[in-house]
């Protein structure tokens, strides 16, 4: 059985980025969002949500993923693996909520989810009026609308604060070690940006994947309530089950100032290291674990003068403003 997620109540920036972000683990705000307009309207009904957000709504379009009943809002592959289950469509966040609204309780209804919009475009003046109560400088509010889903296991590779406006949400989490235990899906071929989970959450097949068994054993799960918020660090492995008939979620990303894909990186280091012979790759496991995972990688130029020590030194203004400066160009060559 996987574990609850630790909690606490509403907190303020200090006690965040000391207490919360340092730590890389989950944890769930409880009452973070309380007080904010939007959650308050959900509590009264639908319909009182809605009319707040039309009320703020900007009317440009946003994609939808529009998938048929029998997939019960489980956002995935098709069954040949070679594309997705569900189709793109655009539309309105009013004209979306209108939808759901409509549709009632009873029978079967297509799969509808709209995210990642970010509010400052579709939903102008949201960040003011429901503000998360600490400063994330490059943070931006997006807006997650639709009524049941699952959405795979996957990971972020930013920070994330998620805050549950309306309906219920059930997250499981992984630490990011358990990629061993999940079953990674394809790399090219992603059903939203970051590689998924091939286990099923909610209904595991352990003949098939047995180690899945293991990765319980490592995770984690919490319930989440209107105004509840939940920080998931980077990195770590997330599934989301959305539930209702109208659920609405805002999350927010940020990434450290200057940081870029680590995914891709990765993947152009599987390219070009993980074939080589074997004493060619272990050649280059040693420069990896000197040059970036030791924890003293920024110490490796400290024989050159600062102004010598390119890509090798340690964090500063001027080693950022020399990555800007020749981002993209190939190394210079001695011969």
């Amino acid at each position: 059985m996987s574990q609850p997620v630790d909690e606490r109540g509403p907190i303020d920036a200090a006690h965040f980025a000391d207490e919360i972000a340092a730590g890389y683990r989950p944890v769930v705000l409880r009452g973070q969002a309380a007080a904010w307009p939007a959650v308050e309207a959900a509590r009264r009904s639908d319909a009182a949500l809605v009319d707040y957000i039309a009320a703020l709504d900007s009317g440009r379009p946003t994609e939808l993923l529009v998938g048929p009943p029998e997939i019960g809002g489980r956002y995935f592959y098709d069954d040949g693996l070679s594309g997705c289950n569900f189709q793109k469509r655009s539309t309105t966040v009013t004209g979306l909520l209108n939808h759901l609204l409509g549709q009632g309780d009873g029978g079967q209804s297509a799969a509808l989810y709209a995210g990642a919009a970010a509010t400052d475009a579709v939903l102008p003046g949201w960040s003011e009026a429901n503000p998360i109560g600490f400063d994330l400088p490059t943070a931006q509010a997006r807006v997650w609308i639709g009524n049941e889903s699952h959405v795979a296991t996957h990971f972020d590779e930013s920070s994330n604060l998620m805050v549950v406006v309306a309906g219920r949400r059930r997250v499981t989490l992984f630490p990011p070690e358990q990629v061993d235990n999940l079953y990674l899906g394809p790399l090219h071929l992603t059903i939203a940006g970051p590689p998924v989970s091939m286990v099923d959450v909610a209904k595991p097949d352990l003949e098939r994947y047995p180690r899945y068994a293991e990765a319980v054993r490592h995770g984690f799960h919490a319930e989440l309530e209107p105004g509840d918020a939940l920080y998931i660090p980077p990195i770590w492995w997330h599934a989301v089950h959305a539930q209702g008939r109208l659920n609405v979620m805002v999350n927010h990303w940020w990434a450290e100032p200057g940081s870029r894909s680590a995914l891709a990186a990765m993947i152009a280091t599987l390219r070009a290291v993980r074939d080589l012979p074997p004493a060619h790759r272990q050649a280059w496991r040693h420069w990896f674990e000197r040059m970036v995972f030791d924890d003293e990688a920024s110490t490796m130029a400290d024989h050159l003068p600062g102004h010598a020590r390119g890509y090798v030194g340690p964090p500063s203004p001027a080693r950022d403003a020399f990555l800007r400066s020749i981002d993209g160009a190939p190394p210079g060559r001695s011969s």
